[in-house]
């Protein structure tokens, strides 16, 4: 576990921070901005947390806790044989996902059309949310170009957009209440 007795280091102080292992990066670098930018998605989803209850509020605790594991999966650079192991993000975590996409899609009012930001305030934090996830999502693929990363991480960040797409709509009384686009309504 953790433990945090002292919140600042002034180790950041001259535009660098430490991976896990110790290796140095500007705090500009690609893998900062990748967790950085988990982190921001980790504290939306706690403003749809302040507007959730019961299993969706559940479904968002399980997905903030797999966030801090994200960030540390992306925050551990691949090395052979590391002395001590890193945390990983795995397979089973983003089956969980799946298989709460598909029981919640199973109840949704059928979409035909693409779905505003809106209606509940629930559903607007988790399309924000979503909107976060999916600039991490891209800035992970991005810094799969240049190093190596656990595939596992950019498929949870995949998956994860999607969930949050699908628990907006839940929030909007199972899709009933959504707020649907209407191409060129207002030319």
């Amino acid at each position: 576990m953790v433990s945090l007795t002292r919140i600042y280091t002034r180790g950041g102080d001259a535009g660098q921070t430490s991976l896990v292992g110790g290796r140095r990066v500007a705090k500009h670098d690609l893998r900062v901005e990748a967790y950085g930018t988990v982190d921001e998605a980790n504290a939306v989803i706690g403003l749809a947390r302040l507007h959730t209850e019961g299993e969706a509020d559940a479904m968002l605790g399980r997905i903030q806790n797999d966030l801090f594991d994200l960030g540390a999966d992306l925050a551990a650079p691949e090395e052979p044989d590391p002395k001590c192991p890193p945390l990983r993000v795995t397979a089973a975590q983003v089956e969980r996902l799946e298989r709460e996409i598909d029981a919640m899609n199973a109840s949704l009012a059928p979409l035909n059309s693409f779905v505003l930001p809106g209606g509940s305030a629930s559903s607007a934090h988790l399309h924000h949310a979503r909107t976060v996830v999916r600039r991490a999502e891209r800035l992970v693929s991005a810094l799969m170009t240049t190093e190596a990363v656990n595939p596992e991480a950019l498929k949870y960040a995949n998956r994860l957009s999607d969930h949050l797409f699908v628990l907006g709509r839940r929030m909007n009384d199972d899709g009933k209440e959504d707020v649907l686009w209407v191409p060129g309504a207002h030319r």
